[in-house]
């Protein structure tokens, strides 16, 4: 990834350093919600593709770390996307145009995940988890869409109530996590031979989690009222942040 991103910035750089691409592509506000299909046209008619794809991989690269913040899966499939066409690139086996056709297509994906929630029902931090205990094709095909988001939203519950401060230098804490996310995919019927990889899913995911909610969040109550399908993200139970 290293040598595909010095290959694309060799042009960026000049006698006095390297170029500020934001002002010279005339950007004030650098994330991903610029890139639309007139932006895509302008950005194939530069004369300067190495400084648009550089710019794109910027743009991108912000989002994802936003990303990262919240959804552990999400952020893993955008990045290997963001990987593989810049590999591509290096490797001549895309173009200027084709890389940045791919990185404008990424861009436009990242965009729709902010409303992917809304639409499926879910909260941010449930549908990370959705994300999760859906990898397995066997568990979504068994357990149908609806079931996996009510173990989402309970998974929510478990593990806003089982974190402490420093919980994940805690092996004991962990432990006692790792149960209640056992006994919870086995209430559910999630298939016993998936669980160990979607509780190491979870778990990974529960630090993403803890990582963003308040101190005084760690170890406190969460709504548990069951989760009921196709409920809109407005109707959901709120977190009182006080």
């Amino acid at each position: 990834m290293e040598t595909a991103i010095r290959q694309v910035i060799s042009d960026a750089v000049t006698t006095g350093g390297v170029i500020d691409i934001y002002s010279t592509a005339g950007i004030d506000r650098p994330d991903i919600s610029i890139i639309d299909d007139d932006f895509a046209r302008r950005l194939s008619t530069n004369p300067h593709p190495n400084l648009q794809i550089e710019l794109l991989r910027r743009l991108l690269t912000r989002e994802l770390k936003k990303v990262a913040k919240s959804n552990l899966i999400a952020e893993r499939k955008f990045s290997e996307m963001l990987e593989r066409a810049m590999r591509s690139y290096t490797n001549r086996s895309l173009d200027a145009a084709e890389v940045i056709s791919e990185l404008v297509a990424l861009a436009k994906e990242m965009r729709a995940e902010h409303d992917r929630g809304a639409q499926l029902g879910l909260r941010e931090d449930e549908l990370a988890f959705y994300d999760a205990v859906c990898q397995n094709d066997s568990a979504v095909l068994q357990l149908g869409d609806d079931t996996l988001k009510a173990i989402a939203h309970e998974l929510v519950g478990i593990v806003r109530q089982n974190v402490t401060i420093d919980w994940d230098r805690k092996e004991q804490v962990r432990a006692s996590l790792r149960r209640h996310i056992r006994r919870l995919l086995t209430k559910y019927g999630y298939p016993p031979d998936k669980q160990e990889a979607a509780v190491l899913l979870v778990m990974q995911q529960a630090e993403r989690l803890a990582g963003e909610m308040p101190e005084d969040m760690t170890g406190g109550r969460y709504p548990t009222t069951p989760f009921v399908p196709h409920l809109k993200v407005a109707e959901h139970p709120q977190i009182d942040p006080s």
